[in-house]
């Protein structure tokens, strides 16, 4: 397993990284949990992400529970958790100074942590004012609650107002976005953040390499397999938006590609997200011990995507965003 510094900050995160979403709660449970986060420290893995609304917080008690259990040593690892959706009430969601202190404090207590290594604004608050999160964070470190702080699915324009402020106020800006990133969603990544790289030094833990599944091929026959994040009541509205001919079209050019590297299709998806190097970590996902193991070796892939094999890749998908006149 590679480490890659976590943007411009001296924070190590493996390349490829496992978070909760889906899994902890909704179809894992604490003994499933255990066997699959050591699998993933078995693989190098140290990078473990959650949020408050995963399973409405108990995908944060079983991460925790299942650490405890295991009895890993916490400086070994880099847990991050992202604050935004904590609860119905009107002051248990967005951004405020009020729901960032108390929902920080929330996610401590399930995941029986004293501080988290990384913390993200999960969505951008249009209803709060920066500089009161830019300056809530802030407290979240000066506290020791988190080390750093970031984004997830914020615009270029909103991290960079957040920086503006941190600057002005001599305060710790955000130092890692967490955005979509997939062979079939590329904009934010690869176009609308481009200036901020260089400019604040961002780092990026992407989500969704295999575009929940659709890149893994299992959906081209046309049906849902009864055990796949499709089959959950909850992302069926996302599995009729996804599974268009266009994209399975596209995830079917791709398997002679795999199938000429040696690689499966899955491991092809992840490693192309991993070779982009304004990513720091690849955040994955699985259920079962043989997912982690394959969806890892995606790590000896990476050296394989050549610049022939990433031309042959952008013929099949033909998902390059252009780039701004200003950052060619």
């Amino acid at each position: 397993m590679q480490y890659n510094n976590l943007g411009r900050s001296g924070l190590k995160v493996s390349q490829l990284s496992y978070g909760a979403w889906v899994s902890f709660g909704n179809q894992l449970d604490v003994k499933e949990a255990k066997s699959l986060l050591q699998c993933c420290r078995d693989q190098g893995v140290n990078f473990f992400d959650n949020a408050e609304v995963y399973a409405n917080g108990r995908a944060e008690e079983i991460m925790g529970q299942a650490i405890r259990e295991l009895g890993w040593k916490r400086s070994d690892l880099v847990i991050s958790t992202k604050i935004f959706w904590g609860g119905a009430g009107p002051n248990d969601k967005g951004l405020s100074r009020k729901h960032i202190i108390e929902g920080t404090k929330a996610s401590l207590k399930r995941l029986d942590m004293d501080y988290v290594d990384l913390i993200y604004c999960h969505r951008p608050d249009s209803s709060t004012p920066i500089e009161e999160t830019v300056r809530a964070m802030n407290y979240v470190i000066d506290k020791g609650y988190a080390f750093y702080w970031g984004t997830s699915e914020w615009s270029s324009q909103q991290i960079t107002e957040a920086w503006s402020v941190a600057h002005r106020l001599d305060l710790i800006g955000p130092v890692v976005e967490q955005p979509e990133y997939n062979l079939l969603s590329r904009h934010k990544v690869e176009s609308e953040y481009l200036p901020l790289y260089s400019n604040y030094g961002i780092g990026l833990t992407t989500w969704s390499p295999l575009a929940s599944g659709v890149l893994t091929g299992k959906y081209n026959k046309g049906t849902i397999p009864p055990d796949s994040r499709f089959a959950l009541d909850n992302y069926k509205n996302l599995a009729s938006r996804s599974l268009v001919d266009d994209v399975l079209k596209k995830v079917n050019g791709l398997k002679p590609i795999a199938d000429e590297l040696g690689v499966t299709l899955p491991q092809l998806a992840i490693a192309w997200c991993a070779a982009n190097p304004n990513v720091s970590s690849v955040i994955t996902g699985a259920t079962k011990e043989y997912q982690v193991e394959e969806n890892m070796k995606a790590i000896s892939v990476i050296p394989m995507l050549t610049a022939p094999v990433m031309e042959k890749i952008e013929a099949i998908v033909q998902s390059k965003p252009k780039r701004p006149e200003a950052y060619r």
